[in-house]
């Protein structure tokens, strides 16, 4: 496992000014909000009205389990997206694979919100949501590993971690503002307008990322670890670069450490999932509880990650990522049926006491990983490694999730099922922790 420090200077060879280093992190940050807002509203429309607008049929069950499927699908997409993103970014640059993910996130979101329903249109509706859902996922893929190395890499000496933290702030940020969204779409108007044009408007907002797409494009500069590697690899190798790929040696040379960092971090992906989305459906279906009221409690459960995260990341970076991060698999291990025992109360009340806590460790967990999976990978397969780590667990995990929580709900009757699942990948998730612990034994910043 190789690990670099922080970025310590720019382009010049000067150290990357303060101000520098706050609009990068901002940049990525809000590249990271807007692109997962635009992912997260798919989430949330899957769990309320996809099945019936694009997937009629006698058995409301099976129509939330086909809008889940393609929901599901675009996370199938992801790794291709990491892939492409990753062997260009690790050749090109991160800001150009950053822009261009942005750019396409925003261009598939607005297209699924003007799509025609299946009564409209018949079969082509939806097979096209299903393209436009992979389109969504190659997106994200691509996005998360450009914004994340663009704040670790300007981070200064020692705060990588808190600096990868930003980025991960983005995925509460667009889980509050797709609920906010679609409350105030709820608001304006009636169950039968909502169920025919009202979820659309949150799809079109997504439109607004082509904006900052824009903004970064032409006001933020590469990351000076990217620069000074091209500059190395152009004064030393520069005729063997060209013919290397990244991905041939991420997989050839460190595959083992992209499948451990992939098993750490799939119980986090779908315990989020199921909380955001599997929870949605289980609650406002089979609970009988009210759709405004469960969106209400997921946009405030998010708001105390925006405290959670950096403070996990920042104590990543006194006291290790590793230690941190396993912190929260236990945590999710041993809550997970007290969790679902208090969801299945029916209480607004007790449901949020569940939710938070289950968020808190989620939260442990999500803080340092940014930094964590950039500091498993040198800078010049860094983009290609990372990503495939993080979109490896997100089919493992975030993917199939609420899919699975439909079906397991279905064949048990009961949510002690769903617990099980997520103890079972908390488990995997700590043996593979265990495996990185040894890698890293002796290496700064992610065992101490």
């Amino acid at each position: 496992m190789d690990t670099a420090p922080s970025a310590t200077h720019d382009s010049t060879g000067s150290s990357p000014s303060a101000r520098s280093r706050r609009k990068v992190a901002t940049a990525a940050a809000l590249a990271s909000a807007v692109e997962w807002y635009d992912y997260f509203v798919f989430g949330i429309a899957a769990a309320l009205v996809l099945g019936d607008a694009f997937f009629p049929s006698g058995s409301e069950a099976a129509g939330v389990l086909a809008s889940f499927a393609t929901f599901a699908v675009g996370f199938l997409a992801r790794p291709i997206g990491g892939v492409i993103a990753g062997h260009l970014g690790d050749r090109r640059g991160r800001k150009p694979m950053l822009v261009l993910a942005l750019t396409v996130m925003g261009l598939a979101t607005t297209g699924i919100g003007l799509l025609p329903s299946y009564d409209a249109i018949g079969l082509a509706a939806p097979v096209l949501l299903v393209v436009l859902r992979i389109v969504q996922g190659i997106a994200v893929g691509a996005q998360w590993g450009g914004a994340m190395l663009m704040a670790t890499e300007y981070a200064p000496e020692g705060k990588r971690g808190l600096y990868g933290s930003f980025v991960q702030l983005g995925v509460p940020i667009g889980v509050m503002t797709a609920n906010s969204v679609f409350l105030v779409a709820g608001a304006v108007t009636d169950e039968r307008a909502f169920g025919t044009w009202g979820w659309r408007i949150p799809f079109l907002v997504g439109v607004l990322v082509l904006v900052l797409a824009w903004y970064v494009h032409t006001r933020v500069e590469e990351t000076p670890e990217y620069r000074k590697a091209e500059r190395e690899l152009a004064a030393e190798e520069k005729a063997a670069a060209a013919r290397r790929s990244p991905l041939r040696s991420i997989l050839r040379h460190h595959l083992g450490t992209v499948l451990l960092a992939g098993g750490s971090f799939a119980v986090n992906t779908a315990t989020f999932y199921i909380l955001i989305t599997g929870v949605l459906d289980y609650s406002t279906r089979s609970l009988h509880m009210e759709r405004t009221s469960v969106l209400t409690l997921t946009l405030l459960v998010s708001l105390t990650q925006l405290a959670l995260i950096p403070a996990a990341a920042a104590l990543s970076d006194r006291i290790g990522r590793l230690r941190v991060y396993a912190a929260g698999a236990v945590g999710l291990l041993l809550w997970a049926i007290p969790m679902f025992l208090l969801i299945d109360t029916a209480s607004l009340l007790w449901m949020a006491v569940g939710t938070f806590i289950g968020s808190c460790f989620l939260s442990i967990m999500y803080g340092p990983q940014a930094a964590l999976f950039a500091e498993l990978f040198t800078p010049e397969m860094r983009y290609t490694g990372a990503s495939l780590g993080y979109q490896i667990s997100a089919i493992l995990g975030g993917g199939l999730a609420p899919f699975l929580m439909v079906l397991l709900l279905e064949a048990s009757g009961t949510s002690m099922s769903v617990a099980a699942y997520i103890m079972v990948l908390s488990v995997i998730a700590l043996a593979s922790i265990r495996l990185l612990a040894r890698r890293a034994a002796g290496r700064p910043g992610l065992s101490r």
